[in-house]
């Protein structure tokens, strides 16, 4: 049962593999230049075919997963792959014949016009049977006459290989990687890993005990955001990564992606056994000594999984997406404990207007002066004017860091239809000449418009040219810098980077009906 479960994760890339290589071997017959096409008649798991050439019915494709198959002497067969089981040949396959994680014997009679390749199988071959194509042995034990050839190229990869300097790793390869485990408790080697992991483990369990703490709550608390946030982490660094290493100028920022993701990976992991012992031992005590233990048997139960075929695969899958989306979800609500929302402004008071053309609102009297002033809410027709601008709360970096996305991902589209001027200079060029027209033009790009975005300067007016042409050349620098410049924002208390220090502009985050 358990080569059962195994093969039904490999059975669907070996008939892919089998469709495509059947359909390359160069000693079919050549399909007729002229007259009807051949028969195809198509049925459930196989396919037939007419020969027209040589006027005889070809055999169908046989695929077998966890179970045994004869082709007698005398019958013939397209491709021919057993997964799981024993594959016995004896007579014509014009196909390929694949055999993974079984027993293979090739019979005196036995013809395979395509190519043979097996798996960690083992396979006697008997005198008189004949190979054209390639032969491919990968792991299991291989036994051939003296004098068998195969009509193609011979490739066998075992422990033997390169001196058998590499035997330990192909042994983890083939009967741990491939059957879906990482451990494979009959190879000595590997106990020794399984303890310097856990002495890691443990060492950054106990010097970095808030913040694996801090993550190991997150995932008690919230697991289901926790593998959603994984998941969707894992699922955009990579075309996240592409298209900074497309900008050129992101390059730099790449490195710094990469080795975020594998920090909050270790983290997470080291967070996720802690979670899962803690939900099993009871209250010791001592917090440190709770911590410890929890992690000891967290990690235990985590190895012994890693054991199991198939299920071990799973189970480091899905640790390191819980662990990831856990050690995103802490990383946020620690920045936001650091920086948290500003607080509200004052209300802007206009001048006083004259009565007949007075918009209802609320007068106030100034004790000291005397005088009468308006307050107008932002939500007037005076939305535009500077001082109401200036009220407006300044844009967060999460927010900031989506509308740059945005922007970059219709930059590269618009990038790819412009095919006369392709180049890195070039698209660094359409980027800039992007972002300086639209601020000039509306004060605001086409992601900023989606994220409820503007740019304005320190006063609350409009964007000039000159201010978006310095802000645009300013912001080569900042991101230049591996993008210390960018991540200024974080620090910063106006939430500018250096570019909106340069150019003297906030980000202001405005209301869904703002105008224009």
């Amino acid at each position: 049962m358990k080569r059962f479960a195994l093969v039904l994760g490999v059975c669907a890339l070996m008939t892919v593999s089998v469709a495509g290589a059947g359909g390359r071997q160069a000693d079919r017959p050549p399909q007729p230049s002229s007259g009807n096409p051949p028969e195809v008649i198509a049925a459930w798991g196989s396919q037939h075919f007419v020969d027209e050439q040589f006027g005889e019915r070809r055999g169908h494709d046989v695929i077998r997963i966890g179970s045994d198959y004869t082709l007698k002497s005398g019958e013939e067969s397209g491709d021919l792959v057993v997964v799981g089981g024993t594959g016995t040949v004896e007579g014509t396959t014009r196909g390929d014949t694949i055999v993974v994680f079984g027993k293979s014997d090739i019979g005196s009679t036995a013809e395979i016009r395509g190519n043979l390749v097996l798996i960690d199988t083992d396979t006697t071959v008997a005198e008189g049977a004949r190979v054209r194509g390639d032969l491919v042995v990968i792991g299991g034990t291989f036994t051939a006459p003296p004098n068998f050839e195969a009509g193609g190229a011979h490739v066998e990869i075992d422990k033997n290989t390169l001196g058998g300097r590499f035997a330990g790793l192909f042994d983890w390869i083939t009967r741990g990687l491939l059957w879906g485990r990482l451990i494979v408790p009959s190879l000595r080697w590997i106990w020794p890993v399984v303890l310097v992991f856990f002495l890691v483990y443990l060492l950054l369990n106990l010097v970095f005990d808030k913040s694996v703490t801090e993550v190991a709550d997150t995932l008690a608390a919230r697991p289901l955001s926790s593998f959603g946030v994984g998941l969707l982490v894992l699922l955009l660094i990579g075309p996240i990564s592409v298209l900074l290493a497309i900008s050129v100028i992101g390059i730099a920022v790449v490195p710094l992606i990469l080795c975020a993701l594998l920090v909050a990976w270790i983290l997470g992991k080291v967070a996720g056994a802690r979670w899962i012992g803690a939900s099993i031992l009871p209250v010791l005590g001592e917090k440190r000594t709770q911590a410890v233990a929890a992690f000891v048997l967290g990690f235990v139960l985590i190895t012994v999984a890693y054991v199991v075929p198939l299920l071990g695969f799973v189970t480091w899958t899905m640790m390191g997406v819980f662990g990831v989306g856990a050690s995103a979800l802490t990383f946020i609500a620690a920045y936001r404990r650091e920086n948290p929302p500003p607080v509200p402004r004052e209300p802007v008071l206009a001048p006083v207007q004259p009565i007949a053309t007075q918009p209802a609102g609320e007068v106030k009297v100034s004790s000291e002066s005397g005088s009468i002033a308006f307050e107008q809410p932002v939500a007037r027709t005076d939305v535009g004017t500077p001082a109401a601008v200036a009220s407006l709360p300044h844009a967060s970096f999460r927010d900031r860091v989506a509308a740059g996305a945005l922007d970059l991902i219709l930059v590269v589209l618009a990038y790819q239809l412009l095919n006369e001027i392709r180049g890195g200079r070039a698209f660094f060029l359409l980027l800039l000449a992007y972002h300086i027209a639209f601020w000039t033009w509306k004060g605001t790009t086409v992601g900023g418009i989606i994220c409820q975005l503007r740019v304005v300067r320190t006063d609350g007016t409009p964007l000039r040219f000159v201010d978006a042409l310095v802000r645009g050349l300013s912001a080569i620098f900042s991101i230049v810098v591996v993008g210390l410049g960018v991540f200024w924002i974080l620090r910063d208390p106006e939430r500018q980077a250096w570019h909106d220090k340069i150019a003297g502009t906030y980000v202001v985050k405005v209301p869904r009906n703002w105008p224009l």
